[in-house]
């Protein structure tokens, strides 16, 4: 599987990759949405992987666009990588990057998506850089902060994401109370 390189003894591996390694090499590669989707389904993981689109169909998905439009007026996404697109960011003492989402059904997600971010952007060398998810229709925000504990489970989730994400089919799939809302429901379940 993956070789460390580093001349480090006892070097550690977390789900067989060096934690030495540069984490965000070439097969390592994803984008936020596909750690968004790691953690709500891995069925939409795989089908999101494989180039399965659905979410151009969703009313909800052009919603949520609207919001951020409306609510951030003239902040442009901005695309890094072509991996991770950040909604917008606002620089002071720390550069605070912000996601926008409509509302916290599915907040650990969205908490993980941003932490991704985060990990995606110290691992380029970024520093002193935190965090916000704003949410326009609740009239919050909740800050998130990269933490050495985050970076392992990030970490731990991108093996997780390569793993379904090879799979030679998807998983099946399993119902939840967001599926309904769901832009590939009729995919699972019709």
């Amino acid at each position: 599987m993956n070789k460390c390189e580093m001349p480090v003894k006892d070097t550690e591996h977390v789900n067989g990759i060096c934690e030495h390694e540069d984490i965000l090499s070439k097969e390592m590669l994803f984008t936020g949405t596909q750690v968004n989707y790691y953690v709500v389904c891995k069925t939409k993981l795989w089908l999101f992987s494989h180039f399965v689109t659905m979410e151009h169909t969703s009313d909800i998905v052009s919603y949520g666009k609207l919001i951020h439009e409306i609510s951030y007026e003239g902040r442009r996404e901005i695309i890094i990588d072509d991996r991770i697109a950040i909604d917008f960011i606002r620089k002071g003492d720390k550069m605070v990057i912000h996601e926008v989402k409509k509302d916290k059904k599915i907040e650990d997600a969205h908490k993980y998506q941003l932490l991704y971010y985060l990990y995606y952007l110290n691992q380029k060398g970024v520093e002193n850089i935190e965090g916000e998810i704003d949410y326009p229709l609740l009239r919050r925000r909740e800050k998130v902060v990269l933490t050495e504990e985050l970076k392992e489970e990030i970490a731990k989730i991108l093996a997780g994401i390569k793993e379904v994400v090879e799979m030679p089919k998807p998983p099946a799939p399993s119902r939840s109370k967001i599926c309904r809302k769901c832009a590939y429901f009729e995919l699972c379940w019709v």
